[in-house]
């Protein structure tokens, strides 16, 4: 199975980074291929993690594995762009994938 290492930046439980939350996990349903590694970071909490990373506003998404790396600013409803800029492909019928 393919990996995706992801940080996803929220300030606390707002509606924006909740609606961020769900598209993430729609992905994960859309491509069952892949095993989506989450760390949720909130900012409130953890402020050292977003100055390290450079976040600046959030909600942001920062695709660390696979290379190269990617980051997507805001709640990812626009799924077509997300998943373009994650480089995800689901996987071919008959395995041409692997």
């Amino acid at each position: 199975m393919k990996r995706i290492g992801l940080k996803l930046f929220l300030v606390g439980q707002g509606a924006f980074g909740q609606e961020a939350r769900d598209n993430l996990g729609a992905l994960e349903k859309m491509f069952p291929e892949y095993t989506f590694d989450v760390e949720v970071i909130d900012v409130l909490e953890s402020p050292e993690r977003a100055v390290e990373d450079r976040v600046i506003a959030t909600p942001t998404v920062i695709k660390y594995a696979p290379l190269p790396v990617c980051r997507i600013v805001g709640d990812l409803s626009d799924r077509r762009r997300v998943i373009s800029a994650m480089g995800l492909r689901a996987a071919e019928p008959d395995g041409a994938d692997e």
